[in-house]
């Protein structure tokens, strides 16, 4: 792809800032049109946040194609999307990236992936599709200062020099992995442009507990378990699904989806939850299963059979919750009440919330231009005459499984196509 040299011109049609998963869009989008596009961005690669998103794999999309379906998982910014989706949506996504000789495949809850399930792949496509259109790159290079003209911008000064376009479309993305470049650069600009920017938080986050047992099972994933909360001792609401243990505390796709609610709770009450370890089978059929084991091993020590009774990978964890039953003790002579005592357990696992990870474990932050500010149309700002916003930098909650992504594509695209 071209970069600018000094001798080139510094006039564009359209100047994209940020070249994440929706600046790449809309940059390519533009340029197939015909225009002379300038892609800035401030890391020295392109796409440095979406190659290590969905753990390197890249959950491209969510395989929903019914749109108002599809809109049902955006919340209160559903009515502001059907016109976008309308125009570019989860069709759209899966022919684009097959054109690009990258097809997609759709795995558990509808989630698409790129068929080598290698987040890096998505970005050699974005690349490759730029590069056709003639998208020019000035790439480790930061946005210093953009300059305005009552209600247009003039240009964006990059290292001393203006670059000037008739259309900007700001891409910079939110503050969800810091590490990446998302510093939040793109609200600030956007407050001091006029608009009014929701503070972020991080709301797809994983949460983090005091409870070493739960650390002990730290890379142990259980797909399906069920979890209840509790504030200040008063259920709140369960949710079933999978469940990954981690150093700090607990993550995956339950989890996360959950954050948000959690955080809610967090603000002013303590929060503790429960974990069913075997949610479709009630205490008295566990209690069966139990007894089966133990009558199957009863000269063997309670230690040495454990594993067999708790779900796989999980016994060095589960067994620190029992520190009042001597593990050494032969199975035939574990007393009634400890083997209830197991039951009970199972099924109610104590964990201790103490707070969401922070920004830089997060998958999605919030915050961003209230959607009332931007024509969703066009995702051009009704601010300022020349600006369109698209990605991460709109106020937009939304639950993992692809959703984020398809955002970044179906406003990229949408701003790209109107530029």
């Amino acid at each position: 792809m071209p970069t600018p040299s000094k001798k080139a011109s510094q006039i564009y049609d359209v100047i994209v800032i940020g070249g994440g998963a929706s600046g790449m869009m809309a940059a390519g989008r533009a340029a197939e049109l015909g225009k002379r596009v300038l892609l800035i961005e401030k890391n020295k690669v392109l796409g440095k946040k979406l190659a290590i998103s969905g753990g390197g794999r890249c959950n491209i999309t969510n395989a929903q194609y019914d749109v108002r379906a599809l809109l049902s998982h955006y919340g209160a910014s559903a009515d502001f999307l059907y016109s976008p989706f309308s125009q570019y949506g989860v069709k759209d996504t899966f022919t684009f990236f097959e054109s690009l000789g990258l097809p997609l495949v759709v795995q558990a809850r509808n989630r698409a992936f790129p068929h080598t399930e290698k987040a890096s792949d998505v970005c050699e496509a974005m690349k490759k599709y730029m590069n056709k259109h003639g998208v020019t790159l000035l790439l480790g290079s930061a946005v210093t200062r953009i300059v305005t003209e009552g209600k247009k911008i003039t240009g964006v000064e990059v290292k001393g020099s203006v670059y000037t376009a008739t259309q900007y479309i700001l891409a910079t993305g939110g503050v969800s992995h810091p590490e990446t470049g998302s510093t939040g650069d793109g609200f600030d600009w956007l407050r001091k442009l006029g608009h009014t920017v929701r503070t972020p938080t991080p709301t797809i986050v994983p949460l983090a507990v005091s409870d070493a047992w739960v650390h002990a099972l730290s890379g142990i994933s259980l797909s399906f378990m069920k979890i209840t909360f509790f504030a200040e001792g008063k259920k709140q609401f369960s949710q079933t699904g999978k469940i990954l243990f981690t150093h700090f505390g607990l993550s995956g796709p339950l989890i996360l989806n959950l954050a948000g609610k959690v955080g809610d709770l967090l603000q002013s009450n303590e929060v503790t939850a429960r974990i069913d370890a075997y949610p479709d089978t009630d205490l008295g059929a566990l209690e069966k299963k139990i007894l089966s084991v133990f009558d199957a091993n009863k000269n063997k020590m309670l230690k040495n059979i454990f594993k067999e009774i708790v779900p796989e990978g999980t016994a060095p964890g589960i067994i620190q919750l029992f520190p009042d039953i001597h593990m050494e003790t032969k199975v035939h002579s574990i007393s009634k009440e400890d083997r209830k005592k197991i039951v009970h357990m199972l099924k109610a696992m104590p964990v201790t919330i103490t707070h969401l990870m922070g920004y830089d474990r997060a998958v999605v932050a919030d915050g961003g231009v209230t959607l009332s500010e931007i024509d969703t149309r066009t995702m051009k700002s009704k601010k300022v005459e020349n600006l369109s916003v698209t990605g991460d930098l709109l106020h937009i909650n939304r639950p993992s499984g692809g959703f984020s992504l398809q955002l970044c594509w179906t406003t990229g695209f949408v701003a790209g196509e109107h530029a």
